[in-house]
């Protein structure tokens, strides 16, 4: 006998369907398992659809951000700037390459690192600036790549919530040095299991990343590097090109629900809603998140009546174990993202969400917003 599902209304839905099923089968059928012909297409249409001349595809998101930062070159003394409001394999994927992780706080309204605070943390052992799109939400890349210019330093970005999000009519991944995707299950595309990919126009990044995330090799028998084990199986990368081609259409159904949302909690007492797109920046909604101070008051009612919400984050970065052991970080290291790790909720957001789900979402956080005023 099935279980019952614990929600009505889940917070995501990974999509398979028989399109993508056949295309792993087909895969597996008539191809190698490892760096068969659907990864070598599947790289040039990613590259394609960013509008980079290179991707390399790596075995997961965390393997991107490394693999980016040692194809570049990083040393032991580097230091890679970021935000310490993100999921912490940003982070811990720095410190995988061997180089140092370095924090500056988000922005005062919004979610994503603050160029002006960046500045102020740069010293003359920051190598790279990585930041991070959040949510789907596009980091201010235009001061971020003025600011790079102007202190020497190369950008990363961490696209891993941000497939297809548009900066200045540009697709983010394109905007720095290198960009680095995630496949994971939750995101807006996926690869039926763990996948990332590099995008970048820098010819000698992308041969040192294919080297990198293949054992460190020059040639079959040949090694030019100490490298990992850390390639996309052909099959997902099968799955991945099907995914690819929807992407847009399901970017698009996020953004009319994330419009719905909007239309629906506007002006709702204590809650603040997400960045609006603009002419600059299109997200992609890889989350729809609010603010409350009565955040855990508002997600207890929504489990009540059936629907599942999330904290994304919890604990910022800083304040994980390692990184008060490590680096001495304490509360008040960063209060913005402190105040955020206090007050966000995610609220279900999928391409298959109806209108009526939606509605039915908004009603329960406006009765516990009364319930709570």
């Amino acid at each position: 006998m099935q279980a019952k599902p614990r929600f009505n209304i889940g917070l995501m839905r990974p999509i398979i369907d028989e399109e993508m099923i056949e295309a792993g089968v087909s895969a597996l059928r008539d191809e190698r398992l490892v760096m068969g012909e659907s990864v070598h297409k599947f790289e040039e249409e990613f590259a394609r659809y960013c509008g980079t001349r290179y991707a390399v595809s790596t075995g997961s998101g965390t393997a991107a951000l490394q693999i980016a930062f040692q194809s570049i070159g990083v040393k032991n003394d580097d230091e890679v700037l970021t935000t310490p409001f993100s999921f912490f394999a940003t982070s811990n994927a720095i410190i995988h390459a061997g180089a140092q992780p370095r924090f500056a706080d988000v922005e005062n309204f919004g979610f994503n690192l603050d160029p002006r605070k960046a500045s102020e943390k740069i010293t003359s052992k920051t190598r790279v600036i990585l930041p991070v799109h959040l949510y789907g939400e596009p980091a201010r890349m235009e001061e971020f790549l003025a600011l790079a210019e102007e202190r020497d330093v190369s950008i990363v970005e961490d696209a891993c919530q941000a497939h297809g999000a548009d900066y200045d009519g540009r697709k983010v991944g394109s905007l720095g040095l290198a960009g680095c995707f995630s496949f994971y299950s939750s995101k807006n595309m996926t690869v039926g299991g763990d996948g990332g990919m590099i995008t970048t126009d820098d010819e000698d990044l992308a041969k040192a990343a294919r080297s990198f995330r293949d054992c460190g090799r020059a040639s079959r028998y040949e090694m030019c590097r100490v490298g990992f084990t850390s390639r996309l199986n052909t099959v997902n990368a099968a799955i991945g090109r099907v995914q690819l081609r929807r992407l847009d259409k399901w970017n698009s159904n996020r953004r009319g629900i994330a419009d719905l949302y909007r239309r629906e909690l506007e002006g709702v007492d204590g809650i603040t809603l997400p960045p609006a797109e603009n002419s600059e920046e299109t997200p992609v909604y890889h989350l729809f998140v609010i603010r409350s101070l009565n955040r855990d008051r508002i997600m207890k009612h929504l489990e009540e009546n059936g629907i599942e919400s999330a904290v994304h984050y919890p604990i910022p970065i800083h304040l994980q174990a390692h990184y008060r052991r490590e680096y001495g970080f304490s509360e008040g290291s960063f209060p913005e993202s402190e105040k955020l790790a206090r007050e966000v909720l995610s609220l279900p957001i999928h391409p298959m969400l109806s209108e009526q789900e939606v509605r039915q979402v908004s009603e329960t956080v406006r009765e516990a917003a009364q319930l709570t005023s």
